[in-house]
């Protein structure tokens, strides 16, 4: 199984950036898709914003032309570059990836989940 480690969430200030990164380890695979989601208590996760393997890329309308993702295959990682940072940007960040695994004698596609990365944006 892929494991994700997810790193670069903190304290902001509003204005303020902050670049979130998700990596992938394990063997003999592929991530097709990352998704950056976001949670924040008593309400629904929502999708922020998604990086496709054809190259198509999603952002949700209220991070639109604030947040870029992108990723770099060759070392597995997707990143969530966040500018202008609001406080209702607050929540814990969570990445999810589409894993195609050829390690057995089978080839399989499954999800895997960060263990998300909290953002605070206050002054």
């Amino acid at each position: 199984q892929v494991q994700l480690v997810e790193s670069g969430g903190g304290l902001v200030q509003p204005g303020g950036s902050l670049r979130l990164s998700c990596t992938a380890s394990g063997m003999s695979f592929r991530v097709n898709d990352y998704v950056w989601y976001r949670q924040t208590p008593g309400m629904e996760r929502e999708l922020v914003a998604s990086s496709l393997r054809g190259g198509v890329i999603k952002y949700a309308d209220s991070v639109k032309g604030r947040f870029t993702i992108s990723r770099d295959n060759d070392k597995n990682t997707g990143y969530l570059q966040m500018n202008n940072l609001k406080p209702e940007d607050t929540a814990v960040y969570i990445c999810k990836v589409e894993v195609v695994d050829y390690s057995g004698s089978s080839v399989f596609a499954y999800d895997a989940w960060g263990q998300g990365t909290p953002v605070t944006v206050s002054s």
